[in-house]
């Protein structure tokens, strides 16, 4: 696991963090809970690729498949 990847999805989660307390602020709350779940998928997306290569590992390792 490379610490870039742990800087981008903290970075997300700060900047989703500070757009959903200004959007929660104005009343704007559907758009606060819509920017908080676009955050989820977009640092999801980026871990997609480490969960493949932990179960490729995994399997590897126990020899299945």
């Amino acid at each position: 696991m490379d610490i870039s990847l742990i800087i981008k999805i903290a970075g997300i989660g700060i900047l989703v963090a500070v757009a959903a307390q200004i959007l929660s602020k104005t009343g704007r709350d559907e758009q606060a809970m819509f920017v908080t779940l676009a955050g989820i998928l977009v640092a999801l997306m980026l871990l997609v690729s480490q969960i493949r290569e932990l179960f490729d590992f995994v399997t590897s390792v126990f020899g299945v498949g």
